[in-house]
């Protein structure tokens, strides 16, 4: 794979192309999932732990306050 395509941050919408390549990548301590999350210069990256070369989500603080909120209110569950 090419060293271009690794930690790539999926930007736009007015965020930052990001340099993730040296990011500290956290997993949930809660168990299952495969999400990482770095913070990166004031943002929130956010990617697939089992495909880390793939695309980032970015996030600006407000944006991942919202998230959080909806995610923990169960707007992401599947039933």
């Amino acid at each position: 794979m090419a060293d271009s395509m690794i930690s790539q941050p999926l930007a736009g919408w007015g965020k930052p192309d990001l340099d993730l390549s040296g990011a500290d990548w956290q997993s949930s301590s809660r168990g299952a999932g495969d999400v990482q999350i770095a913070f990166v210069e004031g943002f929130i990256a956010m990617r697939n732990s089992e495909h880390p070369e793939s695309p980032s989500l970015i996030f600006a603080p407000d944006e991942w306050r919202k998230f959080v909120v909806n995610a923990r209110g169960g707007a992401f569950d599947l039933t």
